[in-house]
């Protein structure tokens, strides 16, 4: 489908906003999400105030953002432009911290420059578009150590916070003198049981979306599913059963 023939209001199209200071990276970006039959690019931005004033004019299907730009950077601009469109990160930025800030601040994706190819790009682009989180080596890593973090200091506090019959070992004991698997005894599917683990460990849904590489949509899909089967209606009641301890 070529530019001159492509109807705007195709649902397949997705419209994409390019915000980055450097006119090559910005220009490279373009010519390569344009040649995708299913992207449009339909605004450039060399700050991150310029990507809210694009954004609110075009309103795109996807924003991709650098991080370090002068003036108003991708940091900031990132809270508003996620009211607008989902929005990945595409930077050579790879420290842990901001990876981990952006996804706390409403990214869907974060690329590294460097860990992807053209077609990976593009690919990243429609998932991110269509609600499927996206995230490169190196990003991965730093949600993961992040996730990790979390799960231990939530793992202390529980076990803390357990009766006194349910001591470490005493719990490290529990599962296998029942028999059954929580999975089995629950009737859980392989993704349920694996959800249900992340939820126990602490994860909220968009955690859980980013390490499964699905839509957070799906996660809440799952988790219905999950406390149908536990006949329990919050996150701790069905931690509890989960555990053994309710």
């Amino acid at each position: 489908m070529t530019e001159e023939t492509r109807d705007p209001r195709d649902p397949r199209d997705l419209r994409v906003l390019v915000a980055d200071d450097n006119p090559v990276i910005r220009a490279g970006l373009t010519t390569v999400l344009s040649a995708a039959d299913d992207l449009t690019v339909v605004a450039e931005a060399e700050d991150g105030r310029a990507a809210c004033e694009a954004a609110l004019r075009h309103r795109p299907d996807v924003i991709l953002l650098d991080v370090r730009m002068p003036g108003v950077d991708g940091m900031a601009a990132l809270p508003r432009l996620v009211r607008v469109a989902p929005v990945m990160m595409l930077t050579y930025s790879d420290e842990t911290d901001l990876v981990q800030e952006a996804v706390r601040l409403g990214a869907g994706g974060y690329l590294v420059h460097g860990e992807f190819t053209t077609q990976q790009l593009i690919q990243a682009v429609r998932d991110v578009g269509r609600g499927r989180p996206h995230f490169t080596p190196t990003a991965t890593n730093a949600l993961l150590a992040h996730v990790r973090g979390d799960a231990t200091a939530h793992e202390a506090r529980e076990l803390r916070a357990l009766p006194g019959k349910f001591s470490l070992k005493g719990l490290s004991q529990l599962q296998p003198s029942m028999g059954h698997s929580p999975q089995s005894r629950f009737q859980l599917s392989s993704r349920e049981a694996e959800i249900m683990n992340l939820i126990a460990s602490g994860m909220n849904n968009q955690q859980i979306a980013a390490v499964c590489f699905i839509s957070e949509k799906t996660v809440k899909n799952h988790i219905n599913r999950i406390f149908a089967k536990l006949h329990t209606t919050t996150r701790a009641q069905a931690t509890a059963k989960w555990l053994g301890v309710a």
